[in-house]
């Protein structure tokens, strides 16, 4: 028997206590045995669980861009800098004025600390997400109309890792890691200086997954609200859960939270389909079970719904390394409706009606931005790809629209996009967290 721990270019693999019998199993890497396109679209290929010794870790090193470098557009696309130089920009969201908010943010760094999740954090680290959170949100705006921001502000400040925002009137709110806020706003503003007030809390805790996305309904009655599990498949127990994984409906009137669909373990960006008024979802599903599983995915919400974490991913497939196990949940989860591939890491999504400055072949669908894997070997993911819709449904194969955020050899990364919108001209904003850029996607009139 000996004590053994393995570092490299993908950091902390493992630590154990291994005989010679295991050696085998620890030396040879977990890999994909099918590509990602396997794991996408309305019926995702579903092999079984592959449980391995130790999870597979595969990160790609944060290099940044070089002046003068873009992410690759697809044909007929053009991409700029619509600003830089920001502090891990992880969300937008666009004023009425046609100002953007960024939210520059990060973890609060308050998960709970086990080995595991201490190499998770060591993990992170090494994909850029291990920095102090800014705590603020950022005002860019345009004022020449030549698609980059020459004024920018500090909009809000002293937040605690604030993430979704969303404007009702003249309220706006603000998701922290913890809770609500809602500030005064007018338009125009540039900066707030009034003290937010409280509306309500978030579940916090160990905040393992702390991002909290905000949704105001078209008429203006209820804010959707996402908050993430706070572990892979309930590792630390139901009880730290409560409240989590799940879509909660916040009554503006009554201030009263609800829970509007459950068991869906991660999820982030929201947005109403254009033609069937239809909320929709992305979400992060779990780790840890192979590079062939779980699909990430998007999904019309079903209000009441329950989508099976963490008993079951993809409807009825059983998760067994959850105790106790709930047939009775199990028996009620429904399957989303498009998988997006295994261990993408999809954040960010858009639909694109009124994505003006690009052709119209772009304008009929949803933009998915995908922050990349670390649990999978090839990577999947580091990409914005656009998911092409008829009569309120997917309807075809996904297709990129950025790319070029790894470096070919999959060892470094330039940066990794998260959060989207379309600006005031009908361009396609993505904030890139790690290479610091709310990059600017149009139509390429050369071509």
């Amino acid at each position: 028997m000996k004590t053994w721990i393995r570092w490299g270019s993908a950091g902390v693999i493992g630590l154990a206590v291994l005989g010679a019998a295991t050696w085998e199993l620890v030396l040879r890497p977990e890999n994909a045995s099918l590509p990602v396109t396997a794991g996408t679209g309305p019926h995702p290929d579903l092999p079984q669980p592959n449980h391995t010794l130790f999870p597979t870790v595969n990160v790609a090193t944060p290099v940044g861009w070089a002046e003068g470098k873009v992410p690759a557009p697809a044909p007929g696309l053009a991409v700029a800098p619509y600003a830089k130089g920001l502090d891990h920009p992880r969300w937008l969201y666009r004023l009425p004025s046609g100002d953007i908010l960024v939210a520059e943010s990060n973890s609060p760094k308050t998960d709970v600390q086990t080995l595991k999740n201490r190499i998770a954090g060591f993990v992170m680290g090494k994909v850029g997400a291990g920095e102090a959170s800014p705590n603020r949100i950022i005002l860019l705006r345009d004022t020449k109309g030549n698609g980059s921001a020459d004024t920018r502000t500090v909009f809000l400040d002293h937040l605690y890792s604030p993430f979704g925002m969303a404007l009702v009137g003249n309220d706006l709110y603000v998701a922290n890691a913890n809770a609500i806020l809602r500030f005064p706003y007018h338009d125009g503003d540039t900066r707030i200086d009034a003290p937010g007030t409280k509306v309500v809390d978030l579940p916090a805790g160990y905040n393992h997954h702390w991002t909290k996305n905000l949704l105001a309904s078209p008429d203006g009655r209820f804010l959707y609200v996402t908050v993430g599990s706070n572990s892979n498949v309930a590792d630390n127990g139901m009880d730290v859960e409560e409240g989590r994984a799940r879509i909660d409906r916040l009554d503006l009137g009554t201030g009263k939270l609800t829970p509007y669909a459950t068991g869906l373990r991660n999820p982030n960006g929201l947005a109403f389909e254009p033609e069937s008024g239809a909320l929709w979802v992305v979400v992060n599903e779990r780790d840890e079970i192979g590079s062939d599983l779980v699909p990430d995915y998007i999904t019309s919400v079903k209000e009441g719904a329950f989508y099976g974490w963490p008993y079951s991913y993809y409807g009825q497939h059983v998760d067994t390394r959850v105790s106790p196990q709930r047939p009775d949940l199990v028996a009620q989860a429904i399957a989303p409706d498009y998988a997006l591939g295994p261990h993408t890491a999809s954040l960010g999504i858009t639909f694109s009606q009124d994505a003006t400055q690009l052709p119209d072949a772009w304008r009929h669908g949803l933009f998915v931005a995908q922050h990349g894997s670390w649990n999978r070997r090839p990577k999947s993911g580091y990409r914005v790809i656009y998911v092409p819709f008829a009569d309120g449904k997917p309807s075809g194969t996904p297709v990129d629209v950025l790319t070029g955020f790894l470096t070919p050899d999959e060892a470094h990364v330039h940066g990794r996009p998260v959060g989207l919108t379309i600006d005031r001209s009908g361009a396609l904003l993505v904030a890139d967290d790690v290479g610091g850029v709310v990059w600017r996607v149009s139509g390429n009139a050369a071509e």
